[in-house]
C-alpha cells in the first residue's frame, strides 16, 4: 500500500510558497503560473499558513478585499494540518474526508517534504484498487483452474 511519501515522489515534492507580505494579486499570479490550487505562506523559512482557491472565492465575494494591496498573511488559513510521511492512502483519505480538507502538508523528521491534494490521494487510491483487482483476476484466471487437478 502506498504511503504519503511514495505519492509525493510520483507527483513531485516541490512546495510552492510565498512570503506573508505578498499581495493577493501576486499570489494569484504565482498560483496560475504554477497551475496549483493552493500555496503555502512562509515567514523566513517557517510555514505560517496556506491560501487556496476556496479562500480566493470567499475573500472576493464575502470580504470584498483589494487584491492589489492586501497581503496574503491577512487572509490565509492558519493552523495547517499535516500528515506523517508514512501515512497510507487510506489514512490520508480519512484525514481529508474527516477534516473536510483539500490539501495536506506531509511531514518527515520535523520538516515538510511536500503538499498533497485530495486529488493526488484519490488517484493513488484508485490505482491501489485497480492493482488489487488485477491481482484478484490473475488469481482466479482460467489458467489457474486448467492446471488444477484433483488429487486422491
Amino acid at each position: 500500500m502506498k504511503s504519503a511519501e511514495e505519492i509525493l515522489y510520483e507527483k513531485g515534492t516541490k512546495i510552492i510558497s510565498v512570503n506573508g507580505q505578498t499581495t493577493i494579486d501576486n499570489v494569484i499570479r504565482t498560483m496560475l503560473e504554477n497551475k496549483i490550487g493552493a500555496i503555502i505562506v512562509k515567514e523566513n523559512e517557517d510555514v505560517i499558513g496556506i491560501w487556496t482557491e476556496r479562500d480566493l472565492l470567499r475573500n472576493i465575494s464575502i470580504d470584498k478585499i483589494d487584491t492589489e494591496s492586501t497581503p496574503v498573511k491577512d487572509l490565509m488559513t492558519k493552523g495547517i494540518i499535516s500528515a506523517p510521511y508514512d501515512d497510507t492512502v487510506y489514512n490520508l483519505m480519512d484525514k481529508f474526508l474527516g477534516k473536510r480538507l483539500r490539501h495536506l502538508l506531509i511531514e518527515k523528521n520535523g520538516k515538510y517534504i511536500g503538499l498533497l491534494s485530495i486529488g493526488d490521494v484519490i488517484k493513488a487510491t484508485l490505482q491501489e484498487k485497480s492493482d488489487e483487482l488485477n491481482d484478484l483476476k490473475t488469481m482466479v484466471s482460467w489458467d489457474y483452474y486448467e492446471d488444477w487437478k484433483w488429487s486422491k
